[in-house]
């Protein structure tokens, strides 16, 4: 009798957890992001491993053999699926030049002060700046406009606003259209035309799951138009690897420069747990890159009074065969 009292609660405890999890597992097994929440659970996938393990020992407490062999059998799938997604081939050329990227979201230029700092501490070559409103972006002309001659921006207030910086000269190119400022820009380093462009699609909020899927879209067809010439799409995608519309930008033949670094499942968001507690974190500031350039180092840096990490990485653009 008293092992039958401890089956059930352990069952109807279980049981949902179970259910929970294997509806946003089975969406990544589909290759869809569904609707919410699934969409914004998936950001979190290796979370799911807490609950997960916590009705395997439930199952296991009320010998609930069903249970323990869905358990085992969800488990397994969020281990397979944490493994990086995309392709890692080397570039098959010389190299050509080092670059330096930065990319980071200063939640409506509230974090303008430390960005300015840490780029002329860090000197990146190329910077990417999110939600930089009107104060950031003369902010940004005052400070590195001797460093920087070079930019494109869309100006906005709050989360519209975004700038692109360089060392290089920079012709306008194209932006890609979205609710907030997605500038781009072509540039040439060593002879190499380079097309540069800044990713800032609307976060999947409910009720915006469509407005971010679709935004998503135009930056993969961005990426798949210019699938021959060399590209870095760098920024605040509001998406991880565990998203099914950011797979399919990587699809396109772009790779994570923080993957090819070894750190593809560093935490950058929310920025205020992703460096005490990682496994609170999820990766969506990204710098993927064309098949042209090898990824080196990939740096996560914390900016006080923004809720991202800033991420810095260092490539080498490669002729191609």
């Amino acid at each position: 009798m008293t092992r039958q009292r401890l089956r059930r609660p352990g069952i109807w405890f279980a049981a949902p957890l179970f259910a929970g999890v294997s509806v946003v597992v089975g969406c990544r097994v589909a290759d869809t992001d569904g609707i919410t929440p699934v969409p914004q659970l998936l950001a979190f996938l290796p979370w799911l491993l807490a609950p997960a393990a916590l009705g395997l020992g439930l199952a296991l407490l009320a010998r609930w053999w069903t249970g323990v062999v869905w358990a085992v059998a969800v488990l397994g799938l969020l281990a397979w699926f944490m493994e990086p997604y995309g392709r890692i081939a080397a570039p098959g050329g010389p190299p050509v030049a080092s670059l330096r990227v930065l990319t980071s979201n200063v939640e409506f230029g509230q974090a303008t002060d430390p960005l300015i700092a840490t780029v002329l501490r860090e000197k990146p070559d190329l910077v990417f700046v999110q939600e930089c409103e009107y104060g950031c972006d003369a902010a940004l002309k005052e400070s590195l406009g001797a460093d920087y001659p070079h930019r494109q921006a869309v100006e906005g207030g709050g989360s519209a606003g975004s700038v692109l910086l360089s060392r290089f000269p920079l012709r306008a190119a194209e932006r890609v259209p979205g609710t907030m400022g997605m500038p781009g820009a072509v540039t040439e380093v060593r002879g190499r035309t380079v097309r540069l462009q800044l990713a800032h699609p609307m976060p999947p909020l409910p009720g915006q799951v469509d407005v971010w899927r679709r935004e998503l879209d135009a930056l993969r067809d961005f990426a798949a138009t210019h699938a021959r010439t060399p590209t870095i799409l760098a920024g605040d995608f509001n998406a991880s690897q565990d998203h099914a519309a950011f797979r399919r930008i990587l699809d396109t033949g772009l790779r994570d420069a923080a993957r090819l670094a070894g750190s593809d499942r560093t935490p950058t968001w929310p920025a205020r747990t992703a460096g005490a507690t990682p496994a609170l974190g999820a990766q969506i500031d990204h710098v993927l890159v064309s098949a042209d350039f090898a990824a080196h180092k990939a740096r996560f840096l914390d900016l006080a009074d923004t809720d991202h990490r800033a991420l810095l990485v260092e490539v080498t653009l490669h002729q191609r065969r």
